[in-house]
């Protein structure tokens, strides 16, 4: 079966790297680039759905799929509350299994791209000072510069001149672009400070 795969994911293009047991892909290095895994339920020792668990554990989120020929409704509950992509019964057919794994190297893909946006703006907000970040809070939670400069005891062109030192440190163009940096990093007015 992980031959046919192989052969299979291959013909269209994708790199496959094919592993016997959960120990080996477990001792592998996971590829930095958008990827997937095809797991069977039942594999030599660990299962498919503890090896998910490890995965889990070991902070690996790379999207799964799951084939097996043995499946039953709540092993598909488990391993689709665990977070796989989907759950194939064999025999698969190939276009299944293809849509299946483009379907979960996107999402990969996008929580890569995701990961990296926050990344980035996560090392933005580090370089603000103290100050900068109380202002960065109560300003993206509503507040007009009149409201955080009473807050704070600041004047208010204090507040204005933080406020611009914060858009320009944040690279944001906008009110709502500082916004959304904010949710992303769950930083707000009754929200823990987004320090790493």
């Amino acid at each position: 079966m992980r031959r046919a795969l192989t052969n299979l994911f291959e013909s269209v293009g994708l790199k496959v790297e094919a592993f016997g047991s959960a120990p080996q892909l477990l001792q592998a290095k996971p590829p930095d680039v958008p990827s997937c895994l095809v797991l069977d339920i039942r594999l030599p020792g660990t299962s498919g759905l503890e090896l998910q668990t490890d995965l889990a554990k070991a902070n690996i989120h790379t999207p799964i799929i799951f084939i097996t020929g043995h499946g039953d409704i709540p092993m598909t509950v488990r391993a689709m509350k665990s977070g796989a992509i989907d759950f194939l019964t064999k025999p698969v057919r190939d276009q299944d299994i293809l849509d299946a794994v483009q379907a979960a190297i996107e999402r990969d893909r996008k929580r890569r791209d995701l990961n990296r946006t926050v990344s980035t703006v996560r090392s933005r907000f580090e370089s603000l000072s103290s100050r900068e970040r109380d202002v960065l809070s109560l300003v993206t939670s509503g507040l007009m510069n009149k409201q955080v400069a009473a807050q704070l005891g600041l004047a208010e062109i204090t507040v204005k001149i933080y406020r611009g030192q914060i858009m320009r440190k944040m690279g944001a163009k906008s009110l709502a672009d500082l916004v959304r940096m904010s949710e992303a990093l769950g930083i707000g007015p009754n929200k823990p400070d987004a320090q790493t």
